[in-house]
């Protein structure tokens, strides 16, 4: 549904543009008909409050996320409900707007099928005075549009077809998922994809390579990645998004089909046009499409940071009731020890936090589970510091029932990964984080599933610290600015909103916890 725009002359400030759209979207009827969505699927018991959700009907992966003239963008594959089918037909590009990445408001859909069946899931790139989106067009190939107006409303789909055509590149073994960058005068493109070429012939992630000065014709260079050692046999690098990190590296955040959202860290030889992995890592920790995060969306922080914002979106494990899928809080990545990864929430939480509540400090008994009072609710923040001293493990039970029918289990390992690469000629191993939604339900139709653990580095006299984040249906744990873990959820039980810990084998210090209940983001 296009917003009309006057052209971008001198005469015609972007502030006068602006107000001229805001006028139009009052009017529009899209989003008239989204609000009367929202309204109406608000009291859906899972559906999440600070967690964006599609205004209507099911969602896909996040898309071409992007900080254009004040504003956070963050586009996803929309579902209109006029075109559903079961085959997922007529993917449109939803779109919403922020100013702190957490309070998003809807726009209308952004880009819609034509001539490809839909369309799929790409990237953007700011420049001076538009943004590119190069996206996967179904039966097409991959497709370039461009914008300029002050809210991305209106876009122009260059030449009208794909630019990258899966039936004229047949040196490229696969076309999908693109991202875009620029270096000198030339665009680079990325597209997900595998290669039977490495590891006795046995496919593997690959990301090919093209080049194009003018996003129209593009020329097939190779396959980008050198020195990947990290990913499974099978992986494809879908969804790839390419950005600098730190000082001098570089991230490639994508997509496995096979094992999950994923990274590497390396460097960029410009000169061979190659990414020379150096580390590499997950953020799903388990079978995919069970509950746990997805696609990435990512782009470089604005500030000049060097940091890359990145979001995901989370998959279902339990049929939805005429919504599905939801984004993860957005992550800000950053790299500690050369090229190891750092994360943490981003934009503006806290803005979200109201009632607060605290536990003293105390000294948790061995083996003795201990319900804390006054901190309950399944919409809240906590905050945690632990010292595990020499715990077997300690546990945080969250959305418990009184009687244990139903919880959430949050455990630490400490020392109990693998070596720490770091540390080779000492015996120093990572700790692990887990999540584990096992007893999260007692539903009949919730997936059970395993665990999911992610590793980390705790350095000896470090505590354990976690930022704890549930929403309804999902829940996220940051551990200590290197790790974080999520999954969907689905207490069955009303009165499943307790909060519990628990050291094992040996005593521990809680030095603190305090919580907050969150407001909605809407």
């Amino acid at each position: 549904m296009e917003i009309p725009r006057k052209s971008l002359v001198p005469s015609f400030k972007y502030a006068d543009i602006l107000e001229e759209q805001q006028k139009q979207l009052a009017d529009n009827p899209l989003m008239k008909r989204f609000k009367e969505s929202r309204k109406s699927l608000s009291g859906e018991k899972y559906r999440p409050l600070y967690h964006f959700v599609s205004p209507e009907n099911i969602m896909g992966d996040p898309n071409g996320l992007c900080f254009w003239k004040g504003r956070w963008h963050m586009f996803y594959q929309g579902f209109p409900i006029e075109y559903i089918t079961t085959s997922w037909r007529a993917v449109h590009w939803g779109h919403a707007v922020s100013d702190d990445l957490i309070h998003w408001k809807d726009l209308p859909y952004a880009i819609y099928p034509d001539p490809e069946i839909s369309c799929f899931s790409g990237s953007t790139l700011v420049e001076n005075d538009r943004v590119i989106a190069m996206y996967h067009a179904t039966a097409c190939g991959n497709m370039v549009a461009v914008s300029d107006d002050p809210l991305l409303l209106n876009w122009e789909k260059l030449t009208g077809n794909a630019v990258l055509k899966d039936s004229e590149h047949i040196d490229i073994p696969q076309i999908f998922d693109p991202c875009i960058w620029k270096d000198n005068v030339y665009y680079y493109s990325l597209s997900g994809g595998i290669t039977p070429n490495k590891y006795g012939k046995r496919e593997h992630r690959a990301e090919f390579l093209c080049r194009s000065k003018d996003l129209i014709n593009w020329e097939y260079l190779h396959d980008f990645i050198d020195g990947d050692i990290w990913g499974h046999v099978g992986d494809d690098g879908a969804c790839p998004y390419f950005w600098p990190i730190g000082s001098d590296k570089y991230i490639l955040v994508h997509y496995s089909h096979m094992s999950g959202a994923a990274y590497l860290i390396g460097d960029y030889n410009r000169n061979e046009n190659r990414f020379h992995v150096t580390n590499g890592g997950d953020f799903c920790f388990g079978r995919t499409c069970m509950g746990n995060v997805h696609a990435p969306s990512a782009c470089p922080a604005p500030d000049g940071s060097g940091d890359v914002i990145c979001i995901f979106n989370f998959n279902e494990a339990k049929p939805a009731n005429g919504w599905e899928r939801l984004m993860s809080l957005p992550r800000k990545f950053s790299l500690y020890d050369g090229d190891r990864l750092a994360q943490v929430p981003a934009g503006d939480i806290e803005s979200l936090r109201k009632k607060k509540n605290s536990v003293s400090p105390m000294t948790l008994e061995a083996n003795k589970e201990v319900m804390l009072k006054n901190i309950s609710g399944n919409c809240m923040e906590l905050e945690v510091e632990i010292d595990p001293l020499d715990a077997n493990f300690v546990t945080l039970n969250v959305l418990r029932s009184p009687n244990k029918e139903e919880f959430t289990r949050i455990t630490f390992y400490k020392n109990r990964g693998y070596r720490n690469t770091l540390h080779r000629t000492s015996e120093k191993f990572d700790s692990i984080i887990s999540l584990d939604n096992a007893f999260s339900s007692s539903a009949t139709d919730v997936q059970a599933r395993l665990p999911e653990s992610g590793e980390f580095n705790l350095p000896d006299g470090e505590n354990l610290k976690l930022r704890i984040f549930i929403d309804k249906s999902v829940v996220e744990v940051f551990a200590n600015e290197r790790q974080c873990i999520g999954l969907r959820v689905y207490p069955e039980r009303n009165d499943s909103t307790g909060v519990s810990i628990q050291a094992q084998g040996s005593e521990a210090k809680l030095i603190s916890l305090t919580s907050w209940q969150m407001d909605s983001i809407y």
